[in-house]
């Protein structure tokens, strides 16, 4: 389809906001590499991880062969190489049946005599959850083609950041609201850049992106202290100052606030950068003005639908936790700020706060770094127009791989 290109027309972002954004990102990667080097814990700072089993016990996998003795409570089992065993009874709690594959432990070597030589300590679940992650990947592919690989390699690159710095850097001692806000950046520069190309849309939802969550990281550093948020209100916290000293824990609550608002910002800031250009590609004469309020309406819907989701994945994840608050006779705003739940309250409504201030923050940025309005008369580039200085890997990408394919 042709189009008409007069004088006028307007092209691409001005050579000085295009250069004020460089500018700005260039800067906020910089401050980002400053603050991994500084906050990297020294080796000697990290603890040593605890043992998973005792001395003198192995684990070994078994497959269950019959019902529990209703006397003693012995369940027969089957050894790796075909040998009969017996395993201790895990309770009433877990149910085991006929075929299940587990995990136990041995503990014939330490164990008194006429006691069963295995305990039960888990299931067999690397096959089901592989098959379910080959699945996953395969519908990504399928869907979203290789930008949905991009996508999945960096979610990778993701964990291995939170694996090899955020991690070893909290039980370190490190300044938990200084590896949360490092941890976010870097995977927001490698996630958004690798799913959805070196682009000044991209760069704009990063820049909101950043925004957003130094919002969201200066807005829990406050209600974490103000609500009393201790981090202390689940085994596994409670397990850690034995193991690691050195950990704050109400830190680490503070970065998983930060955290957990990451995702959800990346995914309304990148749909806001991309409504501001496809606007302007339907509508080259409208004013900035124009495009920010009807992007804003775009964002308005996004906002009603992303905050009843954040809320909706807590309490499908703490389902169990809060039936048995509901069991309790208390009052309701007695339950909702009860420390077992109060950490969670605070992450949400967190979170949905600096989800809200990200969309007005983006298109404000998106609709001052899209190109300008149009003359009378004359027409914008098409929508994939958006000047990509990774276009022929984008349009690869899009295309799809195979023989003779060509970008177009």
């Amino acid at each position: 389809m042709a189009h008409a290109h007069s004088h006028d027309a307007a092209g691409p972002a001005a050579p000085r906001t295009t250069f004020l954004l460089v500018v700005t990102l260039v800067s906020a990667l910089l401050v980002t590499l400053a603050g991994l080097w500084l906050l990297w814990p020294n080796a000697g700072d990290v603890p040593d991880r605890v043992p998973a089993r005792a001395e003198g016990t192995s684990f070994v996998d078994v497959t269950v062969t019959g019902p529990a003795d209703p006397t003693t409570g012995s369940i027969p089992v089957e050894l790796p190489g075909g040998e009969p065993s017996r395993m201790q009874s895990p309770g009433p709690s877990i149910p085991l049946a006929d075929g299940d594959r587990i995990i136990a432990v041995d503990i014939s070597a330490v164990a008194q005599p006429g006691v069963d030589p295995l305990v039960f300590m888990d299931f067999q679940r690397e096959l089901p959850i592989a098959l379910l992650a080959i699945v996953y990947a395969l519908v990504v592919l399928l869907v979203a083609r290789w930008r949905g690989l991009a996508a999945m390699a960096g979610l990778g690159l993701a964990f291995v950041v939170l694996l090899g710095f955020t991690m070893p850097a909290l039980l370190a001692g490190e300044s938990a609201i200084g590896v949360a806000l490092v941890t976010s950046s870097l995977v927001m520069f490698v996630t958004l850049y690798l799913a959805h190309g070196l682009s000044a849309r991209t760069s704009t939802a990063l820049l909101g992106t950043l925004v957003g969550l130094a919002l969201t990281a200066g807005l829990a550093a406050w209600a974490s202290g103000a609500a009393q948020i201790t981090g202390t209100n689940d085994e596994m916290s409670a397990f850690l100052p034995s193991s690691a000293p050195g950990a704050d824990l109400r830190g680490i609550a503070l970065c998983g606030i930060v955290l957990a608002g990451m995702g959800v910002l990346n995914d309304v800031t990148i749909t806001q950068a991309s409504a501001v250009w496809e606007l302007r590609a339907v509508a080259p004469a409208a004013s900035r003005a124009e495009l920010f309020t009807s992007a804003m309406r775009i964002g308005r819907d996004h906002i009603a639908s992303t905050v009843y989701t954040i809320a909706f994945a807590y309490v499908g994840a703490a389902l169990p936790l809060l039936m048995m608050v509901w069991l309790v006779d208390q009052s309701p705003t007695t339950a909702l700020t009860s420390g077992e739940i109060a950490e969670e309250v605070v992450r949400t409504l967190v979170g949905s706060i600096g989800l809200v201030l990200a969309i007005p923050i983006t298109t404000a940025i998106a609709t001052l770094t899209v190109p300008g309005p149009a003359a009378e008369g004359s027409t914008m580039p098409e929508p994939a127009s958006d000047p990509e200085l990774m276009a022929p890997v984008s349009e690869a990408w899009a295309a799809g791989p195979g023989p003779g394919t060509t970008a177009t």
